[in-house]
Order: structure tokens, then sequence, then C-alpha cells
């Protein structure tokens, strides 16, 4: 039987279920829109699509390194308490596994992913409509490095922050050293040749514009702005930071003296970017008195 887009769309008006999980319901039940939506509610697909507006701001990050290959991945849930429970943990490590081996480098080519004869995607519809609570994959970055580079990995409270180094001619105990600074001090470059003029140019502006507010004269505000633009720099750029362990290094000195260098950094930490709903319980409450 052939099903047509109209049908598709009416029951995903009903249900919310996907267009591709729609027309199989439909396939398999004949064309009949009742049948159809018993379908989806015995997949548990159309409660999972109920859940599709909520906001999944909570969760876990990854990482995970196998030989000269690593893997970084956010994985969201809408409430801390699940991300604690086993099946979330145990999903979490299954994600990394599987989109490690499969190569993906990207979010996107991460959801199409196999797992057991479910894509990615598939995977967290299942997921959401078991715990009952939705589930989003996120940042999913890849890194394969050379013979004679070393990764560093760090997850800290169990993944609310992860972080991934490279070095160069290093260890795998000196590039922890340096992943677990990462994750502590949240470096936003590794030196100043990565920041854009347009970044420059706007913290140059604000810094002047503190320093007149403040009553400087105008003949010393350029060079008083000189020096605390280059003390942001220095703040913000791994190289210059003061390395965690030794704050009489910076990080760049302490590499130095082991005969290694930073090449390159990544760092996740949960919720990030994310906008979070701000709940009214004293709204709600009247909300449900008055209707």
């Amino acid at each position: 039987m052939k099903i047509s887009a109209s049908l598709v769309k009416q029951l995903r008006d009903k249900t919310g279920a996907g267009m591709m999980d729609c027309k199989k319901a439909l396939t398999d039940t004949a064309g009949d829109i009742e049948q159809a939506i018993d379908w989806l509610r015995e997949k548990g697909i159309s409660k999972a699509a109920k859940k599709a507006d909520r906001i999944a701001a909570e969760g876990l990050c990854n990482v995970l390194v196998k030989g000269n290959k690593a893997v970084l991945l956010e994985l969201n849930s809408e409430t801390d308490f699940v991300a604690k429970n086993k099946e979330f943990l145990a999903l979490l490590d299954t994600l990394a596994n599987s989109i490690l081996d499969s190569g993906a480098t990207n979010t996107e080519d991460a959801l199409k992913v196999d797992v057991d004869g479910r894509d990615v995607e598939r995977l967290l519809i299942d997921a959401t409509a078991k715990i009952g609570e939705k589930f989003s994959l996120r940042n999913v970055s890849s890194h394969t490095i050379s013979d004679n580079e070393v990764f560093g990995a760090y997850k800290h409270m169990g993944g609310r922050i992860v972080t991934l180094v490279v070095l160069e001619d290093g260890n795998p105990d000196l590039a922890k050293d340096i992943a677990m600074h990462v994750a502590a001090i949240n470096p936003l470059y590794l030196d100043r040749s990565q920041i854009s003029q347009e970044v420059i140019d706007h913290e140059t502006h604000i810094l002047t514009e503190e320093a007149l507010n403040e009553g400087k004269p105008a003949n010393i505000v350029e060079k008083m702005v000189v020096g605390r633009l280059n003390k942001y720099l220095k703040e913000i750029c791994l190289l210059n930071q003061p390395f965690v362990k030794n704050p009489d290094l910076t990080v760049e000195k302490f590499m130095n003296e082991n005969n290694s260098k930073v090449k390159s950094f990544l760092r996740l930490e949960v919720g990030v970017g994310i906008e979070k709903r701000v709940e009214d319980f004293a709204a709600e409450v009247a909300s449900v008195v008055n209707n």
C-alpha cells in the first residue's frame, strides 16, 4: 500500500513523531491512523516525541582514548539525577566506544552510527521513551595523533568537565597534568596567535572605557590599557598561565623544562551554551489553581 504524504503529515500532527517513524507506522498498519498511533505508542516513539521540546541541559561529557584516536562528546539529560543512574552511564560509554570505532567526526555523523542494529538517533529516542527524560547528543569531535604525539585525557566530577590535550614529544603522565590544568583553569586559547583581532579590539575598547570612567587622565589611559590588555591575554592563554601544580612556572616554561610542547587542547563542560528554562514555581501553581 502506498502511503501518501498527507497521511504521514496527519499522523505526525497527532503524535509529534518523526516523518520516517510515521511512515513506517502507517506502512505496518495498512494506513490505519488509529492503529498507527497505537503502533507508535507501543514503540515508545510517541511518548518520546512529546518530550522533544523539553530542555536537556544536564548530563555528562565523556572522553575516550584508544591508541592514537580519541573522541569527546556530551550527552545531555533533563536532570542531573538521571545522569547518575547506571543506564545513563552505560549509554554514555556505549556512545563513546561506538562513535570512536566508527570514525565519525562530528555530531551529525555520530547520530547515524549503528549500535547493535539501531542508529544513535534511534538509540536516544528509545532511551528517552524508556527512562522518561529527553536525551540529546552534542559536541562530538574525534581526533588522531601521529607517532611523536601523545594524548592526555581527564574527567572531573565523573564527566561534568572533560579535557583532552595533545603533546608533542611528551608522555602520558605529563599530558594528564596539562589536561588537569585545562579542566581547572579553563584557558580560552593556546597562545596569543589564536586570538582574533576582533577580540583584541573589543577588549581594548572595554578597558579604555573602564579607565576613562575611573577618572584617569587621558594621557596615561593608553599605557594603562596596554598593560591591562597584556595581563588579560596572559590569563586566557594556556601557555602563559601559571601551571596549576607549580604556580612559579608558566605552562610554557614547565613544558620547556620537560622538552615537550602543547599542540592543542579541548575542554567540554556540561550545559555550556544551552539556555536553561527559568522555572517560576509560584506562577506554575497559580496557573493550575486558576484553570
